[in-house]
């Protein structure tokens, strides 16, 4: 019989031990060895033979796969994973609780694509779950669920129905006989993924599974999990704000660059095609505090409105508060705008908000941010039609935005008659614009001048 025994595994690497440290010595991660039993194999005596492997080939004489990418039914997930679903390809999905990822999973299953899907969940019963699929609707009759968690029964189902995709929700709910430890341990998620890699690969079978993520924002498991998937996808955004954010941080087949934005109703996930739509606000006359940025997030470009209210401090010591933007990077500009435009912000409470509840990273978006506090300050709005893009630098100077002329071409096509840029740009006289103005300014006390004519 196997002889029991108990390692401890690392929750960051899946290093093996056999006593508790408190670093591992792989990762250098502190306190993440947890004690989980395993099973020793009997060793068994005499020589073995090693299996014959095939022997090295030249590059240039390796024969490159051909394959034709799989149409999901849903345009921004096929954009996000670089134009399709490869065959055979294995997916990690993950997210934070409530925010989506098991109605986007199912809507993908019931999407109109023309694959036999098979839909495993550990964590809702096959009711539960037909409940959701009313809600959400879909086209798709040759969608199976199957409620279970034992990684044995899931395979001969696949095996059974060969079906064209699976979605797995979720891998720390599944378990293995062939373990001794619970659902959702290091060594249950690493054993039920090298299987389900195993016949991804080895059947054709594209295998997406949903990972659950812990209160550090990581996802669930052993780190060997993201290095294990050809796809990790984040499923990004606020639970009290009905916009989401599907974005690649590893892709095997195409680019990370990519992002995917929907919006959470109560039938399901609309796909936004025209993020710009959703981050513009439309009023019948201009008001101060409010500057349009053309933004890219990836190689997507789109237009956010920034919000900001300047007032005077109520209290002895100032606030500095910002909604989806870095507060430290705030805290720079208004000391930028102190110093070079010699603007009294030392005494006043600046309050920054981006449309939409997006959280943005963009340096891009210096120069909307810098105009929306100057226009609040002055307590005047912007001229009707201007939108703005650069960076700001320490010494004050205005420094390019990267890809700027996707910028401008976003600009243009949704109306806006002129657009601040660096005046780096000027030199380089490379961009053609046909309905719209573009402004170069070089320093940053030059923006008033700019945004109010």
């Amino acid at each position: 019989m196997a002889k029991l025994k108990r390692a401890f595994f690392c929750k960051s690497c899946g290093y093996e031990a056999p006593k508790w440290m408190g670093r591992c010595p792989a990762c250098g991660e502190w306190n993440t060895m947890a004690e989980e039993p395993t099973v020793a194999k009997p060793s068994k005596g005499g020589s073995t033979t090693m299996p014959a492997s095939q022997p090295p080939v030249r590059v240039d004489q390796v024969v490159r796969p051909e394959f034709e990418r799989i149409d999901l039914g849903m345009a921004e997930v096929n954009r996000v994973l670089g134009g399709g679903l490869v065959p055979g390809s294995f997916i990690l999905l993950g997210g934070e609780p409530g925010i989506g990822k098991s109605t986007l999973s199912l809507q993908l299953a019931l999407a109109d694509n023309g694959l036999k899907t098979l839909y495993v969940s550990g964590e809702e019963s096959a009711a539960q779950i037909k409940i959701r699929a009313d809600r959400i609707g879909g086209t798709n009759k040759e969608c199976y669920i199957y409620s279970d968690t034992c990684l044995e029964n899931i395979i001969a189902q696949i095996e059974a129905m060969n079906p064209g995709l699976v979605v797995i929700d979720s891998i720390q709910t599944i378990y293995t006989d062939t373990v001794e430890s619970t659902a959702g341990s290091v060594s249950q998620i690493r054993e039920c993924a090298g299987v389900l890699l195993k016949y991804a690969k080895s059947l054709g079978i594209p295998i997406i599974i949903i990972g659950h993520i812990t209160k550090e924002g990581s996802i669930a498991g052993p780190k060997i999990l993201e290095h294990m998937v050809d796809v990790v996808l984040q499923f990004e955004g606020d639970e009290g704000n009905i916009y989401r954010i599907l974005r690649g941080a590893k892709n095997r087949f195409g680019a990370t660059f990519e992002i995917g934005v929907f919006e959470m109703r109560a039938d399901g996930l609309r796909q936004v095609d025209n993020p710009s739509e959703i981050l513009l606000g439309h009023y019948e006359e201009p008001l101060s505090g409010v500057a349009v940025g053309a933004a890219v997030d990836g190689i997507r470009p789109y237009l956010i409105e920034t919000q900001a209210l300047v007032n005077n401090a109520a209290f002895g010591t100032p606030q500095r508060t910002a909604t989806g933007y870095d507060h430290r990077r705030l805290s720079m500009l208004l000391a930028i705008l102190e110093k070079r435009v010699g603007m009294k912000l030392s005494s006043k409470d600046v309050f920054l908000n981006f449309a939409g509840g997006f959280r943005v990273a963009d340096t891009g978006l210096d120069l909307s941010i810098a105009a929306a506090v100057v226009s609040s300050y002055f307590d005047k709005p912007l001229a009707e039609g201007v939108c703005c893009a650069g960076e700001i630098g320490l010494s004050g100077e205005v420094r390019p935005a990267s890809r700027l002329e996707q910028r401008i071409s976003e600009a243009e096509r949704l109306g806006f008659r002129r657009i601040v840029v660096s005046g780096y740009h000027a030199r380089k006289k490379s961009i053609q614009t046909k309905g719209i103005e573009i402004v170069y300014i070089n320093r940053v006390d030059e923006l008033p001048r700019a945004i109010f004519q």
